[in-house]
């Protein structure tokens, strides 16, 4: 494997780059250029490709800030993204290699986001072995979201059977719509977050509304309604394994009458095909120690278990 070389990713390259992506064990649609530039004036992009006798070997997203290379600050999770061919100790070769491209371009330390292997089409986890026993790594924070396994849900609690209840009185009705109601439930959405956590979105509604329009089949939005009225929806990322929650908000009114109750009950009973899992996010703040107790009562009542998401300190 020493035969594998490390160059800096470049526009020419796109169209590779996303071929690769879909068809990697560990990739999906957020690694893709399209989704990865939208926000290109936020970062300075220092995305690498790695390549075994000139063909592409791995890719790893990332952006430098400084001295710092991260794995990309924009997207959720990150790291290598490989095909078939790479195994533990080529695992090992590309992070040597990593060490000394870093040296060369000044760089002095990595933040590394660990893809969650719920996300794996195939089993990954040679980053995480390599990252101990090669790079001596240290995790700098774990945080920890909730998951359900789709063929195999753990039945809601009573709680949440109550909401749904009172849902099905309201005659409450769900729907997948298109970006003619992401309008109706952006406002919901930014209600919610501005009185309960004084934040924003992380995505701007006109931001949502390009990344909708380039990957229709992969960003999904359901809404619950009372007659016109958007009460309550998720906006989904759907991968090949993982139907992962962006965003989940419903109004005052829409969590009285159990909105989200009946909303993830509609999505259980929905075929996703190949997809395994519904990733509902994170329920923990800072460095991961400090749990959203309200947010994880509410994911583990509809039957989600926790997934750790990692994040390790590299110095190079």
């Amino acid at each position: 494997m020493h035969e594998i070389a490390i160059e800096r990713y470049t526009p020419g390259c796109r169209e590779e780059w996303d071929s690769f992506v879909r068809q990697s064990r560990n990739g999906t649609f957020l690694f893709c250029r399209d989704y990865m530039d939208y926000h290109s004036d936020r970062f300075c992009d220092h995305s690498l490709m790695a390549r075994h006798k000139g063909r592409l070997y791995a890719v790893l997203p990332a952006n430098q800030e400084g001295s710092m290379l991260h794995s990309h600050q924009g997207l959720t999770y990150g790291g290598w993204v490989v095909g078939d061919r790479v195994g533990v100790e080529g695992m090992g070769t590309l992070f040597r290699l990593l060490t000394t491209y870093a040296h060369g371009q000044g760089l002095s330390a990595m933040t590394y986001k660990a893809i969650p292997w719920i996300y794996h089409t195939y089993p990954t986890e040679e980053d995480l072995y390599a990252l101990y026993h090669v790079c001596g790594a240290q995790l700098e924070s774990r945080h920890v979201s909730s998951a359900i396994h789709l063929q195999h849900p753990i039945p809601f609690i009573e709680s949440r059977k109550s909401g749904l209840r009172k849902a099905v009185a309201r005659e409450l009705i769900v729907n997948e719509v298109g970006q003619e109601r992401l309008g109706d439930f952006w406002a919901v959405l930014e209600a919610n977050l501005s009185l309960r956590h004084q934040v924003a979105p992380v995505h701007r509604l006109e931001e949502m509304r390009l990344l909708m329009g380039r990957f229709p089949h992969n960003i999904r939005l359901f809404v619950v309604t009372g007659g016109d009225c958007v009460l309550g929806g998720t906006l989904l990322y759907v991968t090949p394994r993982v139907i992962h929650t962006q965003y989940i908000s419903a109004s005052e009114e829409g969590k009285s009458y159990g909105a989200l109750d009946l909303l993830f009950h509609h999505l259980l009973s929905l075929d996703w095909g190949d997809a395994e899992y519904l990733d509902f996010g994170r329920s923990s703040m800072g460095d991961g120690s400090e749990l959203n107790s309200r947010l994880l009562f509410q994911k583990e009542g509809f039957g989600g278990r926790a997934v750790c998401y990692d994040t390790y300190a590299v110095t190079f």
